[in-house]
């Protein structure tokens, strides 16, 4: 009997766990969607008992899609979407969940910033000071909402919920989703005694942090009746979903990064040292391999800017084309030179988050002239969005920190125009991988670890990720890419100092 893997992706829009063999093929799958509510501008939350099912029921559609007369799986662990915190009552049941995008805390920000100092959070946590961590949602909710508080008696992360309904006898938080807590020490791995004082947070309501691969428990005959998958299958502690798609990625070594591009982005690097960013600007994270540290650039609105354009700007294509529009924008892309005929595009159609962090930033083309058409427009779509990366990317490249290879995953990777113009835009090789459910398969190495089949981290990637397709940076394409980004850098600075992010941001509110 062959063993198998099985990794849990919890995400913000829908769950999908798939089960893969020791060679990284992918035997069975399922997927469920679901939504988020919007109860307040600014206030986003989901139905936690509602993702759960979704969890349950994807273990069931994926263990039935197996050849259980060749294969059993042997272990399972959870990638899960970070920072969105539930409050559990006595018995264990969810009160209330608030999604990472919720943005109603913002004046604990400041309450944060008065009390501990903005620089001295930063220096603690890794975390530049902002809404979307859990410290400042936690501290609404007890000022905010008495109801919910006084039936608190537990605080959790969605991946520390999961375990538990996977059988997990208690709340474990992994060591890459800790720090978003807002008063853990990632300098020291372990809770801030300074800041748990300080905002008066009792740490027994708080998960135990494990490092991520730890052996958690095993599935219940009862749990085993809910998802289909045998009793006695180890359930390991995971990651959070960037964190795990990093792992998923192979991104093991120092030199090598990932960049994830979805309807956001996303870069990570393993760092062998705690970083900080002598800006406060970088976010540092833990990574898999305990011990060591990931440095994470967020970029809040990247392939959701290229649909927004295929849904606003080509209309008329995507009209004709259907499901096939992104071949016919690919095309027009290829089509156009490099820089777009001189058409800078800014995508902070979301505000910008690294390394910026300016949520009054707003997107805009500039450039326009008669001579520019709607294939201009695409290329300086999707080089825009990389221009962002590319900006991230510096951010932490140092004197000490270079990068040999850049793992691409994330919808724009179905792209090989948009790949290429990857790898010219950084000047590195980019690869794109085999399977493109990087959070997923980092969650199922960690359930390597875990259940023993792995030695380590190292040894689950090396037998579990697979590169597809390597692209070779153009030094000709570079250099007018070095030409362009000095534009957008320009630009950025000339519209923040000029007032003009501010003053379009207090018009449209």
């Amino acid at each position: 009997m062959e063993k198998c893997l099985m990794g849990i992706d919890v995400g913000t829009t829908g769950t999908k766990v798939i089960v893969f063999d020791l060679q990284g093929n992918i035997l069975a799958s399922a997927y469920r969607e679901y939504e988020c509510s919007y109860p307040h501008p600014n206030w986003v939350e989901q139905d936690c008992s509602e993702l759960i099912e979704a969890v349950y029921y994807c273990c069931q559609k994926s263990a039935a899609g197996i050849d259980t007369t060749k294969y059993e799986i042997s272990g399972v662990s959870v990638s899960a979407q970070r920072s969105s915190v539930v409050f559990l009552d006595e018995q264990g049941k969810p009160i209330k969940m608030i999604s990472w995008q919720d943005n109603r805390a913002v004046r604990e920000v400041e309450e944060i910033e008065q009390k501990a100092g903005k620089e001295r959070f930063y220096e603690i946590t890794g975390l530049p000071l902002c809404a979307t961590w859990i410290l400042p949602k936690i501290l609404y909710i007890r000022k905010n909402d008495r109801d919910v508080w006084e039936k608190t008696k537990k605080i959790a992360q969605l991946q520390d919920v999961v375990l538990r309904a996977l059988g997990v006898d208690e709340y474990y938080s992994d060591e890459s989703e800790a720090g978003f807590w807002g008063v853990w020490d990632n300098r020291y791995f372990r809770y801030s005694e300074e800041l748990l004082e300080a905002f008066d947070i009792d740490i027994r309501m708080l998960p135990e942090v494990k490092p991520s691969g730890t052996l958690a428990g095993e599935i219940t005959k009862a749990v085993s009746m809910r998802t289909g998958l045998p009793e006695g299958v180890k359930i390991c502690v995971g990651l959070g979903d960037q964190n795990s798609a990093a792992i998923g990625a192979g991104i093991v070594e120092k030199g090598m990064m990932s960049v994830s591009i979805g309807t956001g982005g996303l870069a990570t690097a393993l760092l062998d040292t705690c970083y900080r960013d002598p800006k406060g600007q970088a976010m540092v994270t833990h990574h898999a391999v305990h011990g060591k540290w990931t440095f994470e650039g967020l970029q809040n609105a990247a392939a959701g800017v290229f649909r927004w354009f295929r849904d606003e700007i080509a209309a008329y294509e995507h009209f004709q084309a259907g499901d096939q529009v992104y071949e016919v924008l690919n095309k027009m892309i290829q089509e156009t030179p490099v820089g777009a005929k001189g058409l800078l595009m800014l995508p902070y159609f979301a505000g910008s988050a690294a390394p910026r962090w300016n949520n009054e930033a707003k997107g805009c083309f500039l450039g326009l002239t008669l001579g520019h058409d709607r294939s201009c427009m695409a290329r300086a779509c999707v080089e825009g969005i990389t221009l962002e990366q590319k900006d991230i990317i510096k951010s932490i490249q140092t004197d000490d920190i270079e990068f040999k290879v850049v793992r691409i995953v994330g919808g724009a990777t179905k792209s090989e125009v948009w790949n290429q113009i990857q790898a010219d835009m950084y000047q590195v090789p980019c690869e794109t991988l085999k399977v493109n459910d990087a959070a997923a398969l980092g969650a199922a190495i960690c359930a390597g670890v875990g259940s023993g089949i792995f030695r380590s981290f190292q040894d689950g990637v090396q037998r579990m990720v697979k590169v597809n397709k390597r692209y070779e940076p153009d030094k000709e394409n570079g250099l007018k890419y070095e030409e362009l980004y000095a534009a957008y850098c320009r630009a950025y600075q000339a519209l923040d100092e000029g007032g003009v992010f501010r003053h379009i941001d207090a018009m449209q509110k």
